[in-house]
């Protein structure tokens, strides 16, 4: 709830940011790790964090790619663009009206976006290929094996087989009334 709150207060537009764009982190991990959700990345720090946390902090954030030689020399640098624009986050807002997954009822506000086919594996960000969750449901998705597919432009949902072994599709449907 706490980290909830604190993720809430950070998008509230009257707070103060940081060179006018919102904190920066930098995070170097071997693009393989990252695919593959093992390892730890490195923070500009020092501090350690592991690759599935990394994956699911990058699933809303800004990301500037760096390729790096062999003794750790920036070599190219791209550029920053936001995984959800505003754009992209006002139509899951208007399609989602709060977090998509089956009988949660929290908010646009407390959502982040999620992409279904996740970026690192070749996602596009659209609205086609992204759903509202909020942070506990967003953990799960990335935690565990409930799956998210779009049909028919809809975010639908699968349980794992040992919740519901015949993986019945499930939509949220307190949201569409």
């Amino acid at each position: 709830a706490l980290a909830e709150l604190i993720e809430l207060m950070l998008r509230a537009d009257q707070l103060p940011e940081h060179g006018g764009e919102p904190v920066t982190m930098t995070v170097t991990l071997r693009y393989e790790d990252l695919v593959k959700q093992v390892g730890e990345a490195m923070l500009d720090t020092g501090e350690h964090l592991p690759a599935d946390q990394v994956r699911r902090v990058a699933c809303d954030a800004g990301i500037i790619p760096a390729v790096l030689g062999g003794e750790g020399q920036p070599l190219d640098i791209g550029r920053k663009t936001r995984t959800f624009p505003a754009r992209i986050r006002r139509a899951l807002v208007l399609r989602d009206r709060g977090c998509a997954f089956p009988g949660c009822d929290r908010p646009p506000r407390h959502c982040d976006g999620h992409h279904v086919r996740h970026w690192a594996d070749g996602g596009d960000t659209s609205v086609d290929n992204a759903v509202l969750l909020c942070r506990a449901h967003h953990t799960l998705i990335h935690q565990s094996k409930w799956e998210v597919r779009m049909i028919n432009g809809i975010p639908t949902f699968y349980a794992p087989a040992w919740l519901d072994p015949q993986q019945r599709p499930r939509r949220n449907l307190i949201n569409t009334a």
